[in-house]
């Protein structure tokens, strides 16, 4: 009797720890894939201000505070840009001094705990930009999707979608460079960003699932007159452009796309960003059957991904200095499709920041694409 009472307690005690486990994992994959847009991701480090005077700002010294180019700052409350790093001015060791283009919203006071993002731009286009829009819905499966619509004279358009850890405002980096082409823009809100509907299971499928809401802007764009589309995302919003280029029923119209830092390996993306919100490396094979469980699985991704089935012209922007979209399966992609892809590498850019790097050398990469396109 006691050998069993024994065994039945030791089973009990196993069901209870693989209940748990199993729960962590649960817990641990809602954490790294709930949509989280208006934050900056986990993986950029935590920077404080020392000071700001005469159009400059005082950060600690790190990486991340000296990596060339703009940057969105976000903090408590407060967002601000800031551009390059200035070296001839007199500062502390362990500081870095950047160039503070301007203070959105909120201060920025001595102590603050702030983050670099590559979402530079907080409002709209109109407000923020001076280019005028229209506000529009674009009918999706789960509900209106809020989209900004930028008019041009030309019959091909552009559709912009955001991917990680920021909103429909990223796209707004470039444009100001796609109105000097005449180009009309649709920059879509997608399942889960504010002011869209949520994703039923509350949680991103990296591309998987939202590219259908790119879909639905395709329809739409094509329904108010658009002939030709070039689809342009960033992170998972690149893994919906090629999602949508090889399985929405008018991928005939796509022309062109341009990825920017694309999530062509979601298990290594997963990985990443399980480890950035602090789950133990012992728990990621439970994240990973997790992230199965919950429909996110090999297949429709790595089909989406395939090189053997790009049809049309492709840009593709990486940079080695990505933790989170490992930049070798982009370099695999440009070399197993070398006849339709163009792989610009961008050095000291993080993820989807390859335009926040080198502004002026992207919008001309992106230039020479585009203008056979129009």
């Amino acid at each position: 009797m006691r050998l069993r009472t024994t065994a039945a307690a030791a089973a009990a005690s196993l069901l209870s720890v693989g209940a748990a486990a199993v729960a962590a994992g649960r817990y641990a994959i809602g954490a790294a894939l709930k949509p989280a847009p208006d934050r900056p991701l986990p993986n950029e480090p935590p920077l404080t201000v020392h000071g700001t005077d005469d159009g400059r700002i005082t950060l600690t010294r790190s990486l991340a505070s000296l990596r060339p180019g703009t940057y969105g700052l976000v903090g408590r409350d407060c967002h601000a840009v800031v551009g390059p790093v200035i070296e001839d001015v007199p500062h502390p060791a362990d500081c870095v001094v950047r160039r503070l283009e301007a203070i959105t919203h909120g201060a920025l006071e001595p102590g603050a705990r702030v983050r670099l993002t590559p979402q530079v731009h907080n409002g709209n286009p109109r407000d923020t930009l001076g280019i005028d829009h229209a506000d529009v819905d674009v009918p999706g499966e789960l509900g209106p999707l809020p989209a900004w619509f930028i008019p041009g004279e030309r019959t091909t358009w552009v559709i912009t979608t955001h991917g990680l850890g920021t909103t429909r405002e990223h796209p707004m980096v470039v444009m100001p460079f796609l109105r000097r082409l005449r180009v009309p823009v649709l920059d879509l809100a997608y399942r889960g960003d504010p002011g869209a509907p949520r994703p039923e299971d509350r949680i991103g499928h990296l591309g998987d699932i939202e590219w259908r809401d790119l879909d639905a802007a395709i329809r739409y764009a094509v329904r108010y007159g658009a002939q030709d589309i070039v689809l342009h995302g960033w992170s998972t919003g690149a893994t919906m452009a090629l999602h949508a280029a090889a399985n929405s029923a008018l991928r005939h119209r796509v022309r062109g796309i341009v990825l920017d830092s694309p999530v062509l390996d979601w298990r290594a993306t997963l990985r990443a960003l399980a480890l950035a919100h602090g789950t133990p490396a012992a728990l990621l094979p439970l994240v990973m059957r997790a992230a199965e469980g919950r429909g996110l699985g090999e297949s429709a991704l790595a089909e989406a991904c395939d090189p053997e089935r790009l049809a049309v012209p492709t840009l593709l922007f990486h940079g080695p200095d990505d933790t989170l979209a490992p930049w070798s399966v982009s370099r695999e992609l440009a070399a197993r499709r070398s006849e339709l892809v163009t792989l610009h590498t961008v050095r000291q850019a993080p993820h989807a920041a390859m335009w926040n790097a080198d502004p002026h050398g992207y919008e001309e990469v992106l230039r020479r694409f585009l203008t056979p396109l129009l």
